[in-house]
């Protein structure tokens, strides 16, 4: 069957859970540090390797982070809330339990606006944001049936962002993570780094026949670190779920892993119930009691997120959807933007110079707007030039941007000047020039007059020449078709 004709009989139904490390300098109960890459069973203490008589003390900076993401995603923050242990064999976490929160969590409800590719714009329901504990990490060796523990990551804060099964597509999955990390990133509690872990997403996936209310048999696909296998993991359990269906099987409960270079998900273990997890409270840790001052304080050092932006670039300054979602990215980049509209009126050519040539720039040289050296004062006074058709934009972009940063400190007119780069549009100037050429190409002239028009570049390349690039276009081009005219 063809694959429309599964998604006209069959509904995808998935729910994200959502982990990102939170940017602490210790961990979520020791006092540990938690940054990546050290030296293995380097970050730990007897309270990270679950010693007896050890006690955890929750990290309030944790505590802050989540609340920030609660107030980013409208979610109800719980001014009580509690933690709980996970009974679970984790033998990369020394306690055997994970301290997390199960029936009172830190953040609830709450929704997350996301835009798909055709511009519609839906909204996805969270179900909660909790607080938790990371497990360790199991080193496998290649050659022998041993395995090693490193204990560094255990004990670090998380944040766990759960949906509601209210997804219906891979693509708005991977349009909801992207937001996601654009949100964390903006409000500075993670790093977002995908590649490191730092941000890693569960998939809960079913399927359903259209018409139906009740959902089918879940089943989870594990730790996918980055939005295209998210995407490629959620289609292809779509696909194989229907063909079991079709085939008169049925969809076991389970966890499942995508392998990337294959592209497919394989079975991992029968999936637990929740009561197989033996939740209670627990002992070491009170209640979390959250005063109404305290929230307060926390909402006032928000900072503009990421979709407020996004509108106000639309509205404010004009921009199409393309260019708002790229320069909303980071918060960097949103800001140096709007420094630059401070300084510039040319709204939609700032937004070019900063997705072509700074971009390019950037990435070439590994940089980002926090090292960027040119101010947003200079560039926009080069946009201005260009708009006000002093300079090229092939100028300015190839040879005035680049000597730019080499010398931030010099104002682009004084570089143009120095690289006798100033548009000319004189007409007294233009006319002699745009009558020389054609007067050494009589024959073009013809085939010009005849009914090839495209011959006007023809001519406006000579031009260029002639003026050593120096011409104006628009004046040029307006002087050479008068002259062809006649």
């Amino acid at each position: 069957m063809e694959t429309q004709e599964l998604i006209n009989k069959y509904q995808l139904v998935v729910g994200l859970e959502v982990h990102a490390q939170l940017a602490t300098a210790s961990k979520l109960f020791a006092a540990d540090a938690s940054s990546f890459g050290e030296k293995s069973n380097t970050q730990v203490s007897v309270i990270s390797l679950g010693h007896p008589g050890t006690l955890p003390k929750v990290n309030l900076q944790a505590v802050n982070f989540a609340v920030r993401m609660g107030l980013a995603c409208a979610c109800r923050i719980n001014r009580v809330s509690s933690f709980d242990r996970k009974n679970y064999f984790y033998p990369d976490l020394p306690k055997g339990y994970q301290i997390t929160q199960d029936k009172a969590p830190i953040c609830l409800d709450g929704q997350v606006a996301v835009t798909l590719e055709d511009g519609l714009e839906c909204l996805v329901q969270l179900n909660r944001i909790h607080l938790e504990e990371d497990a360790g990490k199991l080193i496998h060796s290649p050659e022998r049936a041993e395995s090693w523990v490193d204990f560094n990551r255990a004990g670090t804060a998380l944040i766990e962002i759960v949906t509601e099964p209210c997804i219906r597509s891979a693509e708005e999955a991977v349009a909801f993570l992207t937001e996601i990390r654009k949100l964390v990133m903006y409000l500075g509690i993670c790093d977002g780094n995908m590649e490191e872990g730092s941000l890693r997403c569960d998939a809960n996936i079913s399927v359903r026949r259209r018409g139906e209310t009740t959902l089918g048999k879940k089943v989870e696909v594990k730790n996918m670190n980055s939005f295209r296998n998210l995407g490629r993991a959620i289609d292809f359990e779509f696909e194989r779920q229907v063909n079991l269906l079709e085939n008169g099987e049925e969809i076991i409960s389970e966890t499942r892993t995508f392998d990337a270079d294959g592209c497919f998900t394989a079975s991992m273990r029968t999936k637990e119930a929740l009561n197989d997890y033996r939740y209670f409270p627990d002992p070491d840790l009170p209640p979390l009691v959250l005063s109404e001052e305290w929230i307060k304080e926390v909402a006032e050092q928000m900072p503009t997120l990421p979709r407020v932006l996004y509108h106000k670039f639309k509205e404010v300054y004009q921009l199409p959807s393309y260019d708002a979602t790229l320069l909303t990215e980071t918060r960097e980049m949103a800001a140096w933007y709007e420094s630059l509209c401070k300084c510039s009126k040319h709204f939609k050519a700032a937004s070019n110079w900063i997705m072509g040539p700074i971009r390019s720039y950037m990435n070439e040289h590994g940089i980002t707007f926090s090292n960027f050296p040119l101010a947003p004062e200079s560039l926009a006074q080069l946009i201005d030039m260009v708009e006000d058709g002093q300079v090229s934009f092939s100028s300015a972009s190839q040879k005035i941007f680049p000597e730019l940063i080499l010398r931030p400190e010099v104002l682009p007119s004084e570089i143009a000047q120095q690289l006798n780069l100033i548009q000319e549009s004189d007409v007294s100037f233009l006319v002699p020039l745009a009558q020389e050429v054609l007067a050494k190409n009589p024959e073009k002239v013809a085939e010009f007059k005849s009914g090839k028009k495209g011959l006007l570049g023809f001519f406006m390349g000579e031009l260029m020449k002639n003026s050593k690039g120096k011409a104006d276009p628009k004046v040029a081009t307006q002087l050479l078709s008068e002259l062809l005219a006649n």
